[in-house]
Formats: C-alpha cells, structure tokens, sequence
C-alpha cells in the first residue's frame, strides 16, 4: 500500500472528543436511570427493565436507517459533520428532561414521561452515533493509522466514562432526592454538549473525501452487509460484550448501595474501572500493531471476563478484592473497546475498495444498532435477575433488600457478565480478516 499521511493531532483529539458526548450518554443512563426508575419513582423492576430497554430496541432498527441517510448526505462540510451538530444538540436538550420528571398524580404517567423523553433521546443519538462511527473509514485508508485514530476515541471516552459515571452519583447525592436527579440531568446534558460542538469543530479541517453511496435500497444493502463474514463475526462478538458490560453498568449502583452499604462506593468503582483504562489504551493499541489486533481482542476479553468473575466474592471479601476487581475489568474493558472500534472500519474499507462504492454508513448503523440492543438488554437482563432475586422497589431507596436480592445482585454483577464475554470469543476466534487484506487495494476499486 502507498504511504498515507498521518492524520494531524489536532483532527485525532477532535474527533475522538465525540466519545465525550457518546460516553455521557451511554454511561450515565445504564448506571443511573434503572435505580431511578426503581428507588425514586417507585416502579417495579421488571416495568422498569422494558422503560429502558424499549427505546433502545427502536434504535435497533432506526440506525441503518440513520446510516443510510447519513450515506446520501450532501453538504460542503462533509456527509456526516452536520448530522454531528444537528442530533448532538437535540440528544442534549432531551436528556436534560430525561431525569426531570415532575411529580405528578400517577405513577404511570411519571413512567410515561421518562419513557417519552427516553425515546426522544435514543433518536436523536442514532443520528449523532451513526455518522460519528463511520467517520474513521473515511479520515484514512490506513489499518495502522485507524488503530491510533482509536485510541485517541478511546482514551477520551474512558476519561468521560470516569468524569461521568463518577460525578453523576455525587451530584445526585449532593443535592438528594428526585431533586438529585434533576440536577444531576442538567449537568450531564452540558458535558454532552461540550463533546457535540468539539467534534463538529475538531473534524472541521479532516481530509474527508467524497462519500460513494452504494447502489440498491437500503434492504439490498443490509442483506450485503450481513453476508460480510467477517463483520458478521466481529459485530457478533461485540454485542455479546455490550450486554455483558450493560449487566455490569446497571448493576454497579445496587452493588455499591446494597451489597457493599458503602458510602461513595459507586465512584470508587467507576474510578477503578476507568482508571486502568486511561493509562493502558495506548499500551493496547501499541499491543495490537506488534500481535495484531484480533490477538489483543482476545487477550483483553479474557482479562475483563477475569476481573467480573472475581467480583463474585463481594458480599464476602475486603472492599478492596472487590475494587481490584473491577480495576482488573478496566484493563480488559480498554482493550475490548480499543481493538474492535479499530476493525470495524477495516471491514468497511475493505468492502468499499471490492465493490467501488461505500456502504460505511450502513455497516456503522447496523454496528450501532447491535451495541444499542446489547447495552439495552444488559440492563433488562440486570432487572429480571433483580425480580428473581425478589428486590423491592420504593420511593426513597431506604428499603431493606432480602438476601436473595443481594445474591441476584452480585451474581448479575460478576459471574453473568464474566460467562457472556467468554461466549463471545466463539464468533470472534473465528474472525480471519488481517492486515495485508485492509491494506491491498485491488484494481479498478475506490480508495
């Protein structure tokens, strides 16, 4: 493959401060709205589970039509920048409402309100992930150069996964209450908004070529898309992976509150986790260019598997077995994030340059679409174990929990987690596409 040009640092840092505004919103609902859902509006965990499942599930099928659209955009700032505005702010407004529901008459309707705004968000995050994530495709050509354009992603999206997952319960505990929760909306919304405008500006001068939309409808081109083998694989064994680590965000809260009854317990947990995260990204990437990026990916799998397993012993163990834990999870949890977003484009590029045209929006809406279901069943899942378990929902969150509540808790916590990355490595020992294949540009294709 010829030489490609380094991508500037400052479209790198610019384009991965969207991970600020997609690690807000994928953090803070997973950890925050099923408690609220479960201990401020009183709701039972099972209603609660579908309230934050259903929205995702219409984003399932709303981003390959989200990538789609994105595909035939025609605008001098890129097919996909304006989309980044447009949604990113609208995701903002909506979320600021999402934990904002007045008191009201019912209990019914305050579910409604949340499910309604819920909705709204899940939209218009369709519209803002789904031209963001295919964007690497089309910055370069390079297999090399998409990896470091990834670990820039990754490395703010581990920051925003600590700022928010470790500031939301603070302010919502700081102020109390469903007041707490308000507050705490508002905030988030802001951090949503300063990644939106970063990544619009930050990618303002990024060599984004002219977008090929691929002929046929949309349906004809789901059906290419699903016959990739390799992105097939890759999608399988990285949705698997959303519902494990969706399990283990929606169950970091109760851990903290019930199992463990320690006070700042929740932040303590996210710091651990992301911590690791931050400073070994690089050492993942730096990993993946000396073994290659599907070794990596199974090398942090099963370090992340490791560390939810271990947290099984925490209804009896130190708090600090526990935080080495999920410190031993972040390890892994940074590699399992860095390598697949990495090959994700290499199977799109390849696509492109055996067919002469691009489907990269499409293939991103149907990536996003499936790591949507799994960190949406994640929590739902979460939630039946919890009514399994026989929790007990209230108004206040001052309900003592029976034992089988806090073994439903932990087990969701740990070992669920832990079996369903282990499973995952099936689809993705069998994911076979390499360097030398991303790179070799056939004749007559579109570069």
């Amino acid at each position: 493959m010829p030489d490609v040009t380094p991508l500037p640092r400052a479209v790198r840092a610019g384009y991965g401060s969207g991970s600020v505004a997609t690690g807000a919103f994928g953090t803070v609902p997973g950890l925050m709205l099923l408690p609220y859902l479960t201990d401020s509006l009183g709701i039972a965990a099972v209603a609660a589970g579908f309230i934050v499942f259903a929205p995702k599930a219409w984003d399932v099928a709303l981003n390959p039509i989200a990538g789609r659209i994105s595909d035939r955009t025609v605008d001098p700032r890129g097919p996909r920048r304006p989309w980044l505005l447009r949604a990113g702010l609208a995701l903002a407004a909506a979320f600021a409402l999402l934990f904002a529901a007045p008191s009201m008459s019912s209990q019914a309707l305050e579910a409604a309100w949340v499910l309604v705004c819920f909705l709204a968000c899940a939209t218009a995050y369709a519209f803002f992930q789904v031209p963001y994530v295919a964007m690497p495709a089309e910055l370069t050509p390079s297999y090399d150069e998409r990896t470091r354009l990834m670990t820039w992603r990754v490395a703010i999206l581990a920051f925003t996964i600590m700022l928010a997952g470790a500031t939301a319960p603070l302010i919502r505990d700081a102020v109390g209450g469903r007041a707490g929760y308000r507050v705490m909306g508002v905030a988030m919304a802001c951090v949503i908004a300063v990644g939106v405008v970063g990544a619009y500006r930050g990618t303002r001068r990024a060599p984004v070529g002219a977008v090929q939309p691929g002929p046929g409808s949309l349906r004809d081109q789901l059906k290419i898309v699903a016959e990739a083998r390799d992105f097939r694989l890759l999608l399988t064994t990285f949705v698997v992976q959303a519902l494990a680590t969706g399990a283990m965000l929606a169950g970091v809260d109760y851990l903290a509150t019930d199992v463990l009854d320690r006070k700042g317990a929740s932040t303590i947990l996210f710091v651990c986790f992301v911590g690791p995260a931050l400073l070994l990204t690089p050492a993942w990437s730096a990993l993946g260019a000396r073994v290659g990026k599907k070794q990596g990916y199974l090398l942090a799998s099963i370090i992340l598997a490791a560390g939810a397993l271990l947290a099984v012993v925490a209804r009896s163990a130190p708090f600090g077995v526990v935080v080495a834990a999920v410190a031993l999870v972040g390890v892994g949890y940074a590699g399992a994030q860095v390598f697949p977003l990495a090959m994700l484009p290499d199977a799109a590029a390849v696509d492109a340059r055996r067919t002469g045209s691009t489907r990269v929006g499409v293939y991103t809406g149907v990536w996003t679409a499936g790591e949507t279901l799994g960190l949406a069943l994640g929590p739902g899942l979460f939630a039946l174990v919890l009514a399994v378990g026989g929790y007990r929902s209230s108004t206040d969150g001052d309900v003592a929990q029976p034992d089988s509540a806090l073994t439903a808790i932990t087990l969701g916590f740990s070992v669920l987690p832990a079996l369903l990355v282990l499973v995952s490595l099936v689809w993705l020992t069998r994911y076979a596409l390499t360097s030398d294949e991303v790179d070799e540009t056939p004749t007559g294709a579109t570069a």
